[in-house]
């Protein structure tokens, strides 16, 4: 398995508890805002805006939380001015981490961000010390339980897909960014429920870690994404599937 795919398999798993803690709604919630101001209140006209909404009522979000986020992005009600952005560093054995913040303490962000690297064996890098080794792409996670290989392979590479893989329990779906969307509804359309989909970075290469610094490493991973700033963390680490159970 890639290690995006263990990782992805680990944060869903997580991702009753981290609901419970109201974390996944704040996300949206920024993500819908900052969404709405950067490229206008109007879905249809808005893709990042579409998927944000897409998202927030895959996670139940109420239609009045989805309203205020997009008004509070266009500028209709007052609320918190968020500022994006990107800090790339390097984890346990020089592993690649990209994480991406939406704030509106900018100074704070990065305070708790490089604290978080270096109380878990890393650091943090200047701008552009990983990125250049990660693509922004659309995956998707299929359990096999929900579909053989090909029907699933004739389905998505009819809608746009590019690559269609094994990924032990899952059959795992690469798309353009531009094409997630269109893959995604024709998977749904097709009575097949997805058990991942997302727009997000997939690393070139991979490092392995193991042992200590492979606990290192997903308690570091744990801690960025337990940050309020905190939107998206991307890496490149890779661990054995003994890692992933414990």
């Amino acid at each position: 398995m890639s290690g995006h795919s263990k990782w992805a398999t680990i944060k869903h798993k997580k991702g009753a508890l981290d609901a419970k803690r109201g974390k996944i709604f704040t996300r949206l919630i920024k993500e819908i805002t900052i969404a709405a101001k950067l490229g206008g209140g109007d879905p249809d006209g808005n893709p990042r805006l579409r998927s944000a909404i897409a998202a927030a009522k895959a996670e139940n979000m109420p239609n009045d939380n989805i309203k205020r986020a997009i008004q509070r992005g266009t500028g209709e009600l007052e609320g918190a001015s968020y500022e994006e952005i990107t800090y790339e560093g390097y984890g346990p054995g020089g592993v690649a981490i990209i994480v991406d913040v939406l704030t509106d303490n900018k100074n704070r962000a990065v305070s708790e961000i490089r604290h978080a690297f270096s109380k878990n064996g890393g650091n943090l890098g200047a701008e552009g010390a990983v990125s250049w080794m990660f693509t922004t792409k659309g995956v998707i996670t299929v359990p096999k339980s929900a579909s053989d290989e090909e029907k699933l392979t004739e389905i998505v590479l009819d809608a746009g897909a590019e690559d269609l893989s094994d990924q032990g329990e899952n059959w795992e779906i690469l798309t353009d960014p531009k094409d997630f969307e269109a893959v995604s509804n024709a998977i749904k359309a097709s009575g097949i429920t997805p058990e991942t989909a997302e727009v997000t970075k997939i690393a070139s290469t991979y490092t392995k870690l193991e042992g200590s610094q492979a606990n290192a490493m997903i308690r570091l991973l744990e801690t960025l994404e337990d940050l309020d700033d905190t939107q998206n963390v991307y890496s490149n680490f890779d661990m054995d599937e003994a890692a992933v159970a414990s």
